[in-house]
């Protein structure tokens, strides 16, 4: 019985998962410690960034550039327009649909978010060099698309 959970030759015991998703959990927690005074949590800032660096953009388009599901997407953005970072617009080409854009206190947040998101980047990179950094980022988009494809 103890065979049955023997590791195939050339694998290695350590699973990679586990250290991702505690990478995140802990990226999380120094992510929504930096960002609460500005009542964005840790679940938020990555729109707030993406609409800030696409100007103006749809839910949808926002789903799909980040990977994250509609429903998931939609409550972070109702959070962002409550705290007043975000507003909607009707699409000019479309009445159907609104284009999500950065209210000016959205613009206005946006470099302390980034001097928050900048401080954790550098936290996370301590002892890495320039060289491991990339390295890391390119294994870490290989497994990405393992998992996504």
């Amino acid at each position: 019985m103890k065979d049955d959970w023997a590791v195939p030759h050339g694998h290695s015991v350590e699973s990679h998962g586990k250290y991702i998703s505690a990478i995140y959990r802990h990226m999380q927690v120094l992510i929504a410690a930096e960002l609460a005074p500005y009542r964005i949590g840790s679940g938020q800032y990555i729109f707030l960034m993406s609409i800030a660096s696409q100007g103006r953009t749809t839910q949808k388009a926002l789903s799909e550039e980040l990977l994250i599901d509609k429903t998931t997407t939609a409550k972070a953005i109702a959070k962002l327009e409550a705290e007043g970072y975000v507003r909607r617009e009707p699409d000019p080409a479309d009445n159907r649909y609104h284009l999500l854009q950065l209210s000016e206190a959205g613009k206005a947040v946006i470099p302390d978010v980034q001097e928050a998101l900048s401080r954790v980047k550098d936290k996370t990179r301590m002892g890495l060099a320039d060289g491991e950094y990339a390295l890391l980022l390119d294994l870490l988009k290989k497994v990405l698309r393992n998992v996504s494809q």
